[in-house]
This record gives structure tokens, sequence and C-alpha cells, in this order.
């Protein structure tokens, strides 16, 4: 795997900084932020200079019950030709449920949620990382995620699920200390342990982020500084094998540059101090090598011969797919339209984690139709949330910025006849197709609209 050194995490915000900053080796983008024929310009910059970017996938949901989307898997690709990453790393949780499978309807989290532990999400996370594997042109590292809750009868520690995970399949692992260390505080999970049993030979690199504790539960926000305590972890893992990177993640509620590099300055002294020697670089080539041998091994039943539309029609995960099917539609439901919580579930952590999940949609909606917090003002966060709370995300999130306008609009909500004028236009001007259309019917139906919704 190439040797990374020390990065950030690119974003919009801090793009000017990030430019600037002395010591920068490599960044990371978030690859569903990224339009292969439109780079921003920041990163082709940096790309120019031979600083190497990886893009960072949030949403294909590989420990979800469906196998990968091919658009998203194409998508990411295209992400990765664009930018000449060397790899390309997602997640080891899944993000939507429901559909097919058990014949619900789709609903989506919005957010990254933990995997049970258990045979049966394990082969099934497994075929799919191998048929993302067939459909990226790098190799594919997958991170381990932060949770507030825990699966009843899991079957498995964390370092077991991922000690098998890398020798069935041959991935590369993202392992974050700053969610080794959430997991801890949250579930009661020692990082040392998580440690131990680890394949630290298959990291392809290291993620340190800041969080913040609230009546005994650590939120991962990316928004604060990194504590002491991560840095421990990271101390820990540096003992054992030098990282081939270690990167900063924030999102949001950025420092001043000064402070981003006194903390990038911590890192690396944390990382020097593990003074372990340096394990040789496995080539990128090798490492496809491994990937395509290891797609052989597990329970799928492939050869070499098989392809990848062979393994997609594999049976042999179908009723491991269905089961986790079913639990995982029962989990996301209680968490995002109210249901009745899952036997096993901690009714209490369900519902800070619904709490965080109403509360991440109000802030990324506000993200992307910034207009709408501007013309509900104060008002904005706490009608979100309640609207949230009882309207499951089925789409992305500027569909659920529609939506939330609608439900306003149409419930008569708004009683400022201006903040409703407002809202109004803003939902007729992205509703409709741009440019609007100027055939007669389509100026009907729009004007149909205007007339139901100001009622």
């Amino acid at each position: 795997m190439k040797h990374l050194g020390t990065g950030i995490g690119w974003r919009p915000e801090i793009a000017a900084a990030v430019e600037g900053m002395p010591g920068i080796d490599w960044v990371e983008a978030v690859a569903e932020n990224v339009c292969p024929g439109h780079l921003p310009e920041s990163l082709v910059r940096l790309r120019e200079r031979g600083v190497t970017v990886v893009p960072h996938g949030v949403s294909l949901g590989l420990g979800g019950a469906d196998r990968p989307d091919e658009g998203k898997l194409a998508d990411l690709a295209a992400a990765v030709e664009a930018l000449g990453s060397p790899l390309v790393t997602e997640h080891i949780a899944f993000v939507r449920a429901g559909g097919a499978l058990t014949a619900s309807p789709r609903l989506e989290a919005g957010h990254l949620l933990p995997v049970p532990r258990t045979r049966d999400a394990l082969d099934v996370l497994c075929e799919n990382i191998r048929i993302a594997q067939d459909a990226l042109p790098v190799p594919l590292a997958v991170e381990n995620i932060a949770a507030l809750i825990s699966w009843p009868g899991e079957e498995m520690t964390e370092g077991q699920f991922l000690y098998d995970l890398a020798d069935r399949t041959g991935v590369r692992l993202l392992i974050d200390v700053a969610n080794l260390h959430t997991n801890h505080v949250n579930r009661g999970e020692d990082p040392a342990k998580a440690l131990d049993e680890l394949p630290v030979e298959a990291i392809a690199y290291v993620h340190v982020a800041g969080g913040f504790e609230r009546d005994g539960v650590w939120h991962d926000s990316h928004a604060h500084a990194v504590p002491p305590a991560v840095l421990a972890i990271l101390a820990d893992l540096s003992s054992r094998v030098r990282p081939p990177g270690v990167l900063l993640e924030r999102d949001e509620n950025f420092p001043a540059p000064a402070e981003l590099e006194r903390e990038l300055t911590a890192i690396r002294e944390t990382v020097e101090k593990g003074a372990v020697p340096v394990v040789p670089a496995v080539s990128a080539d090798a490492a496809s090598e491994t990937s395509d041998a290891s797609k052989t091994s597990g329970t799928s039943g492939t050869t070499e011969t098989d392809s990848g539309d062979a393994l997609k029609a594999s049976p042999s995960t179908e009723p491991a797919r269905q089961r986790l099917a079913l639990a995982q539609a029962a989990l996301l439901s209680a968490l995002v339209a109210g249901t009745p919580v899952p036997e096993g579930f901690d009714g209490t952590r369900l519902s800070v984690q619904a709490r965080a999940l109403a509360g991440k949609r109000a802030d990324v909606v506000a993200k992307v139709a910034p207009e709408l917090p501007e013309i509900l003002a104060e008002a904005y966060r706490k009608t979100f949330v309640a609207y949230a709370h009882g309207h499951p995300m089925t789409g992305g999130y500027r569909r659920d910025a529609l939506d939330f306008a609608e439900h306003l609009l149409l419930g008569g909500r708004l009683e400022d006849p201006d903040v409703r004028r407002q809202v109004s236009d803003w939902w007729l001007e992205r509703s409709g197709p741009a440019p609007l259309s100027q055939h007669p019917a389509a100026r009907l139906a729009r004007a149909t609209r205007r007339v139901l919704l100001r009622r």
C-alpha cells in the first residue's frame, strides 16, 4: 500500500487553508462531493503539486442487506479516475433499509449505522465488498464506524469481525482511532483489545478526529479538537505498526488554520513516538493481486474463473440477506419512523440515536438548502426536528428539503404571510424542471400548485 504520510480532510470551507499548510502530504475528499468533470480548483492545484487525493465514500452502504448499487459504484470509480487516486475508501455500515427484500418502504438513515457483528452480517458484507472490489479500479479500504447503540446477540468482537473480513476478502482497513474511543465510551469496548485482535498489517491509513461527551454519551462530532484519549489510542496503534498514513478529520466548526496545524503536529509527534520499524510498503499492483486472489476464499463458493456477474447472482447469501434485511429495517424504522423498539435494544440509547439522526438531517438540509433556515430563522431547527420525527427520509437531502417545505405549506404551519410566501416561492422554484417549462400545461400546473400552496 502506498505510503501516504500526514494528511487532512479536504473541505471547501478550509480549501485555501489546506493549500497553504506546510507538511500536508495528502488529503481526503468526500467522494459524493466530487464531480469528475468539474473538480474544485483547489483539488486540481493540490494534485498538480503532487499531493495525493483519496476519495472517501459515505453512501454506498456496504454493510446493508442489498448488494451495492451499480450506479454508486460507477460514480466512485469515476471519482478515483478523475483524482488519480491510489485507493478508495468506504465504511462498514448500513445507511438504508427496507425495499424489495422486506416488502416495505425504503428508508434512508442519512447517517452511518452499525452492522451487527454476526456471521450473517459478515457473509453479506464479504460478498458486497467483493462486488465493490470488482467494480473499482484501485484497492478498497473500509472504515470501522462509531456507534451509540449495540446490536443484541452479537457473535464477535469488533477486532474479530475486522480480522475475518480482511482475511476473507483481502480488503484493506481504514482504522479510525476516534471511533474506537467512541465505542469505548458508548459501548464499553476496550480499544487495546480491539487493536490486539486487528490485522494491523492490513491497515491502509488511520483517521483521527474530535468529539464531545454529553450525559455519558460520546458524540463523534468531527467539530471539536482531538482529545488526549484519542491520541493515546493512536500512540498504542503506532507502537504496533507504523501506519502508512494518518489523517485529521474536521467537518464543521472549523478553527483558525494555526489550530489545525497544531493538531497535525500533535498527530505527527504521536506517531513518531511509536517508533516501530516501517513495514515495507506493498505496491498498489500487489495489493490488487492480493485482493483478486482473496475473492476465491470465503463462503461464496466462487472460483478464479467466476465473473462479477456470476458472483452477484450467487444464491449462497440470500437467506442471510433476508434475515439481515428484516433486522436492519426494524431498527431503522424505530429510529426514523417511531415504530416500536426491536427486542433486545436499549430503548434509551435508541432515543438518543433518533434525536441525533434528526439533528443531523436538520444540519445537512440547512447546508443543501441554506435559504430555508434564513427564511424560518430561529424556528428552523425546532420545526425541522419535529417534522423529522414523523417523516422518514426516503430520498436524498435535496428531496428532504423539498418535502419539508411542502409539509409546512400544505399543513398550514406558517402563520406569517411573508414567511409563507418566501417558502412557497422557494419550493416552486425548485420542485419543477429547471429552467421552468413555458408549455401551457406546465404553466397551468404551476399556477394550480401556487393557488393550492397559498390557501
